[in-house]
Protein backbone atom coordinates (compact mmCIF):
# COMPACT_ATOMS: atom_id res chain seq x y z
CA UNK A 1 0.00 0.00 0.00
CA UNK A 2 1.36 3.42 -1.03
CA UNK A 3 0.83 5.83 1.87
CA UNK A 4 0.25 9.35 0.52
CA UNK A 5 0.28 12.83 2.09
CA UNK A 6 -1.55 15.54 0.09
CA UNK A 7 -0.44 19.17 0.36
CA UNK A 8 -3.04 21.30 -1.43
CA UNK A 9 -4.64 24.60 -0.38
CA UNK A 10 -7.88 24.24 -2.36
CA UNK A 11 -10.31 22.35 -0.14
CA UNK A 12 -12.47 20.94 -2.94
CA UNK A 13 -9.48 19.69 -4.90
CA UNK A 14 -7.85 18.27 -1.77
CA UNK A 15 -11.04 16.36 -0.90
CA UNK A 16 -11.50 15.19 -4.48
CA UNK A 17 -7.93 13.90 -4.68
CA UNK A 18 -8.37 12.09 -1.38
CA UNK A 19 -11.50 10.28 -2.56
CA UNK A 20 -9.98 9.53 -5.95
CA UNK A 21 -6.78 8.07 -4.56
CA UNK A 22 -8.51 6.09 -1.82
CA UNK A 23 -10.50 4.23 -4.49
CA UNK A 24 -7.26 2.72 -5.81
CA UNK A 25 -6.52 -0.69 -4.24
CA UNK A 26 -2.82 0.02 -3.73
CA UNK A 27 -3.01 3.62 -2.47
CA UNK A 28 -4.14 5.32 0.74
CA UNK A 29 -4.23 9.00 1.73
CA UNK A 30 -2.98 9.06 5.32
CA UNK A 31 -3.05 12.83 5.77
CA UNK A 32 -3.70 16.22 4.16
CA UNK A 33 -2.74 19.82 4.80
CA UNK A 34 -3.32 23.18 3.12
CA UNK A 35 0.17 24.56 3.71
CA UNK A 36 3.58 23.31 2.61
CA UNK A 37 5.24 24.50 5.82
CA UNK A 38 3.05 22.06 7.79
CA UNK A 39 4.11 19.09 5.66
CA UNK A 40 7.40 18.53 7.50
CA UNK A 41 5.72 17.80 10.83
CA UNK A 42 3.20 15.54 9.12
CA UNK A 43 6.04 13.63 7.48
CA UNK A 44 7.60 13.12 10.91
CA UNK A 45 4.29 12.00 12.40
CA UNK A 46 2.70 9.97 9.59
CA UNK A 47 5.75 8.60 7.70
CA UNK A 48 4.22 8.76 4.18
CA UNK A 49 5.77 6.96 1.23
CA UNK A 50 4.92 9.79 -1.15
CA UNK A 51 3.90 13.46 -0.90
CA UNK A 52 1.68 15.14 -3.51
CA UNK A 53 2.92 18.71 -3.15
CA UNK A 54 1.23 21.77 -4.61
CA UNK A 55 3.60 24.48 -5.88
CA UNK A 56 1.94 27.41 -4.11
CA UNK A 57 -0.01 26.66 -0.94
CA UNK A 58 -1.78 28.53 1.87
CA UNK A 59 -0.02 31.71 3.05
CA UNK A 60 2.03 31.56 -0.18
CA UNK A 61 4.24 28.80 1.24
CA UNK A 62 6.34 27.34 -1.57
CA UNK A 63 5.89 23.63 -2.12
CA UNK A 64 9.15 23.54 -4.05
CA UNK A 65 11.12 25.13 -1.20
CA UNK A 66 9.62 22.74 1.34
CA UNK A 67 10.32 19.81 -0.97
CA UNK A 68 14.02 20.51 -0.51
CA UNK A 69 13.65 20.75 3.27
CA UNK A 70 11.66 17.50 3.52
CA UNK A 71 14.07 15.52 1.36
CA UNK A 72 17.03 16.62 3.48
CA UNK A 73 15.42 15.03 6.53
CA UNK A 74 13.56 12.22 4.75
CA UNK A 75 15.55 11.21 1.64
CA UNK A 76 13.43 8.07 1.18
CA UNK A 77 10.14 9.93 0.79
CA UNK A 78 9.07 10.43 -2.81
CA UNK A 79 7.68 13.84 -3.74
CA UNK A 80 5.47 14.63 -6.73
CA UNK A 81 4.99 18.32 -7.48
CA UNK A 82 1.50 19.36 -8.62
CA UNK A 83 0.54 22.61 -10.30
CA UNK A 84 -2.08 24.18 -12.56
CA UNK A 85 0.36 26.89 -13.68
CA UNK A 86 2.86 26.49 -16.54
CA UNK A 87 5.26 28.91 -14.81
CA UNK A 88 8.51 29.01 -16.77
CA UNK A 89 10.87 28.10 -13.95
CA UNK A 90 8.76 25.73 -11.85
CA UNK A 91 9.99 22.56 -13.57
CA UNK A 92 13.66 23.49 -13.30
CA UNK A 93 13.16 24.60 -9.69
CA UNK A 94 11.40 21.33 -8.87
CA UNK A 95 14.28 19.31 -10.31
CA UNK A 96 16.81 21.37 -8.36
CA UNK A 97 14.85 20.82 -5.14
CA UNK A 98 14.99 17.07 -5.75
CA UNK A 99 11.32 16.44 -6.58
CA UNK A 100 10.97 13.00 -8.13
CA UNK A 101 8.10 13.77 -10.49
CA UNK A 102 5.91 16.62 -11.71
CA UNK A 103 2.27 16.58 -12.78
CA UNK A 104 -0.29 19.13 -13.93
CA UNK A 105 -3.59 19.25 -12.05
CA UNK A 106 -5.61 19.01 -15.26
CA UNK A 107 -4.06 15.62 -16.08
CA UNK A 108 -6.28 12.58 -16.51
CA UNK A 109 -6.83 10.51 -13.37
CA UNK A 110 -5.05 7.52 -14.88
CA UNK A 111 -2.00 9.67 -15.61
CA UNK A 112 -1.84 10.78 -11.98
CA UNK A 113 -1.99 7.14 -10.83
CA UNK A 114 0.70 6.27 -13.38
CA UNK A 115 2.94 9.06 -12.06
CA UNK A 116 2.46 7.94 -8.46
CA UNK A 117 3.18 4.26 -9.19
CA UNK A 118 6.11 5.03 -11.48
CA UNK A 119 7.63 7.39 -8.92
CA UNK A 120 7.39 4.72 -6.23
CA UNK A 121 9.26 2.36 -8.56
CA UNK A 122 12.06 4.89 -8.86
CA UNK A 123 11.12 6.43 -12.21
CA UNK A 124 10.94 10.22 -12.40
CA UNK A 125 8.09 11.56 -14.54
CA UNK A 126 8.27 15.13 -15.85
CA UNK A 127 6.15 16.77 -18.59
CA UNK A 128 7.59 17.28 -22.03
CA UNK A 129 8.06 20.76 -23.49
CA UNK A 130 5.05 22.84 -24.50
CA UNK A 131 4.83 26.25 -26.14
CA UNK A 132 4.74 28.07 -22.81
CA UNK A 133 7.28 25.91 -21.03
CA UNK A 134 9.70 26.07 -23.94
CA UNK A 135 10.35 29.73 -23.10
CA UNK A 136 12.25 28.63 -19.99
CA UNK A 137 15.12 27.12 -21.94
CA UNK A 138 15.49 30.26 -24.05
CA UNK A 139 16.22 32.70 -21.23
CA UNK A 140 19.30 33.23 -19.11
CA UNK A 141 18.88 33.59 -15.34
CA UNK A 142 19.43 37.34 -15.66
CA UNK A 143 16.76 37.61 -18.35
CA UNK A 144 14.26 35.74 -16.16
CA UNK A 145 15.13 38.09 -13.28
CA UNK A 146 14.41 41.08 -15.53
CA UNK A 147 11.10 39.59 -16.68
CA UNK A 148 10.04 39.02 -13.07
CA UNK A 149 10.89 42.61 -12.13
CA UNK A 150 8.96 43.98 -15.12
CA UNK A 151 5.99 41.85 -14.02
CA UNK A 152 6.32 43.42 -10.57
CA UNK A 153 6.03 46.86 -12.14
CA UNK A 154 9.60 47.96 -11.44
CA UNK A 155 11.16 50.77 -13.47
CA UNK A 156 14.36 50.38 -15.47
CA UNK A 157 16.17 52.43 -12.85
CA UNK A 158 14.95 50.10 -10.09
CA UNK A 159 15.91 47.04 -12.11
CA UNK A 160 19.38 48.41 -12.78
CA UNK A 161 19.97 49.08 -9.10
CA UNK A 162 18.67 45.68 -8.01
CA UNK A 163 20.81 43.86 -10.59
CA UNK A 164 23.76 46.18 -9.91
CA UNK A 165 24.17 47.03 -13.58
CA UNK A 166 23.89 50.23 -15.59
CA UNK A 167 20.82 51.06 -17.67
CA UNK A 168 22.99 50.77 -20.77
CA UNK A 169 23.76 47.17 -19.75
CA UNK A 170 20.09 46.50 -19.01
CA UNK A 171 18.95 47.64 -22.45
CA UNK A 172 20.56 44.76 -24.44
CA UNK A 173 19.13 42.26 -21.93
CA UNK A 174 15.64 43.56 -22.65
CA UNK A 175 16.38 43.57 -26.39
CA UNK A 176 17.45 39.92 -26.16
CA UNK A 177 14.17 39.00 -24.40
CA UNK A 178 12.16 40.71 -27.13
CA UNK A 179 14.20 39.01 -29.87
CA UNK A 180 13.52 35.61 -28.30
CA UNK A 181 9.77 36.18 -27.85
CA UNK A 182 8.83 38.27 -30.87
CA UNK A 183 7.17 40.96 -28.76
CA UNK A 184 7.80 44.63 -29.53
CA UNK A 185 7.78 45.79 -25.91
CA UNK A 186 8.83 44.22 -22.62
CA UNK A 187 5.60 45.45 -20.99
CA UNK A 188 3.48 43.53 -23.51
CA UNK A 189 5.47 40.36 -22.90
CA UNK A 190 5.12 40.83 -19.14
CA UNK A 191 1.31 41.05 -19.49
CA UNK A 192 1.33 37.94 -21.67
CA UNK A 193 3.61 36.03 -19.28
CA UNK A 194 1.54 36.78 -16.18
CA UNK A 195 -1.76 36.18 -17.99
CA UNK A 196 -0.64 32.75 -19.21
CA UNK A 197 0.90 31.77 -15.89
CA UNK A 198 4.39 31.66 -17.42
CA UNK A 199 5.62 33.95 -14.66
CA UNK A 200 4.26 34.21 -11.14
CA UNK A 201 5.62 37.50 -9.76
CA UNK A 202 7.28 37.20 -6.37
CA UNK A 203 5.13 38.77 -3.66
CA UNK A 204 6.91 41.34 -1.53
Amino acid sequence: MIKILIVEDQTMLRDALTKLINHEPDMEVIGTTDEASKAMELCRKLKPDLVLMDVVTENYASGITWTGFILKEFPDIKIVIMTSLPEMTFIDDARKAGAHSYVFKNSENEHLFYVIRSTMKGNGIYPGPSKGLSYASRFTEKEIAVIRMVCQGKTRDEMSKELDISESTLKPIITSILDKTGFDSIAKFAIYAVGRGLIVPDLE
